[in-house]
């Protein structure tokens, strides 16, 4: 009974992804294994991070376009991980052109077997539990990225490389042990068969990881280099205040505030670049800085991962969702890398480069709350629709009717409002009402104003409140 509940199939695939990814942790990106290397041979390593972040990000981005099913999924993470493993192999040896093509390779197969893990979070987790399988992988992939990093900073590069090969290992054991034929058609009747567009609110969170992961990308580049004297504390101190939010966001009550819990990471990351600026260089002046910054980074990415977690119930394919939006965080990483290696480069004094990272810095939170704010609305109105689109006719007219309206709906406009609340455009109400687009856009906004309201979003918002109250 034991055994079984320890290979049950979430945990398996949380298991598995968690190995896997702590391969990529310390190995592609943010490990000191590729860094170590480079450097012992006196290799310029900034082509390869950027190389890699550019296949990465476009392996994420892809995946979707050919990973339609479970099985597909489970088929591309072991094959992703083979080709992995196999692209490993040159870095044990003198540089060569296999460093950088197996670099690509790896980066791109990783990037199509991280979103296709989506599949498996979604058929393995309830929705309301994914934000506990999410922070379990941050968690366990960072401790194994950690360890992996002390080895090679403290033993060897090469059994530092070995530990990440072994971990890819049994991640791609793990995989291969997870079910697939037994939830198949579970799998399909857990999708949301509503005609609701979930593409506004992917875009939306996409755009507002990019501004979050800005903030990530400038501090790699200018608050890290500023403490290259403590490279053995780097190492690996940098990730446990990022484990330790995560710990702690994981087991919050399922009804606290996400969005007031976001506002103490801005408020973490403007702590963090304030104390730069002011503070010197020492040991506990990075402790200080670092806590600040990973820490608010741990509450963003938990924020943004339980979000794409929500919204693989409204589509058929999870590895688009979960690969666009992981790749919207990729992408932030390397704007803002860039944008600190543009600031670096001007050679300003270092007190002038925080202020600048600073003012970018506050422009992105800036921007970050009204967008917060759209976005939550937009996922209510999501998923209120998808409901709305499962209700009967009686309960859908039932449900409207409780709310006022300033002057009575005409015939037409219930029309309207109905495909409205059932996820249509402008163009697909047109379509079913052999009307012109205009005419359903008048429509709109005639209802709109006998409801008080400007917007399909705030519509639902009232009713939403509505229910809430009933």
């Amino acid at each position: 009974m034991n055994g079984h509940k320890l290979l049950n199939p979430r945990r398996l695939s949380i298991a598995a992804f968690s190995f896997s990814f702590a391969y990529l942790l310390s190995f592609l990106f943010e490990g000191q294994i590729l860094y170590i290397l480079l450097e012992r041979h006196g290799v310029n390593g900034s082509t390869y991070v950027l190389a890699s972040m550019i296949a990465h990000f476009l392996g994420l981005l892809t995946c979707g376009l050919f990973i339609r099913t479970l099985k597909s999924a489970k088929n591309m993470m072991l094959a992703g991980m083979g080709v992995c493993l196999a692209a490993t192999v040159p870095f044990f040896f003198t540089p060569s052109f296999l460093w950088l093509g197996g670099l690509i390779f790896s980066a791109y197969f990783s990037g199509c077997s991280v979103a296709a893990w989506g599949f498996f979070l979604r058929a393995f987790t309830p929705k309301t539990e994914r934000i506990k399988s999410c922070a379990d992988v941050l968690i366990y992939s960072n401790l194994l990225m950690i360890a992996v990093n002390v080895v090679a900073m403290n033993r060897s590069p090469f059994i530092g490389l070995s530990l990440a090969v072994l971990c890819l290992i049994i991640g791609m054991i793990f995989i291969f042990m997870l079910p697939v034929v037994k939830v198949v058609e579970q799998n399909k009747a857990s999708i949301n068969k509503t005609s609701v567009s979930i593409l506004k609110p992917l875009l939306l969170l996409c755009l507002f990881v990019f501004i979050i992961t800005i903030n990530s990308g400038l501090m790699y580049e200018v608050i890290n280099p500023a403490f290259d004297h403590l490279t053995g504390l780097v190492s690996w101190y940098w990730a446990l205040p990022y484990i330790v939010v995560l710990a702690i966001m994981r087991n919050l009550p399922t009804k606290a505030n996400r969005s007031r819990i976001m506002y103490v990471g801005m408020a973490m990351i403007m702590g963090a670049f304030i104390c730069f600026m002011l503070l010197g260089r020492k040991t506990v002046d990075y402790l200080i800085v670092d806590t600040l910054m990973l820490g608010a980074c741990g509450i963003f990415d938990l924020f943004w991962w339980s979000i794409l977690g929500e919204m693989l119930d409204y589509s058929s394919n999870p590895a688009h969702i979960f690969g666009v939006g992981l790749s919207a965080n990729v992408f932030g990483v390397l704007s803002g890398g860039v944008l600190g290696m543009v600031v670096t480069s001007i050679k300003l004094p270092g007190a002038e480069v925080a202020v600048i990272a600073l003012s970018v810095v506050c422009v992105t939170l800036v921007i970050l709350t009204p967008l917060n704010q759209q976005l939550v609305l937009l996922l209510k109105s999501h998923a209120y629709l998808a409901a709305y689109d499962n209700m009967s006719q009686t309960q859908q007219t039932n449900n409207v009717n409780q709310i006022k309206t300033l002057d009575p709906l005409t015939a037409r406009e219930q029309e309207v409002l109905q495909l409205l609340l059932m996820g249509k455009s402008n163009r697909e109400i047109a379509e079913v009402l052999y009307i012109s687009e205009n005419t359903v856009k008048t429509h709109a906004r005639s209802i709109f104003s006998k409801y008080d309201v400007s917007s399909r979003a705030e519509l639902i918002s009232i009713l939403l409140k509505n229910q809430t109250d009933g």
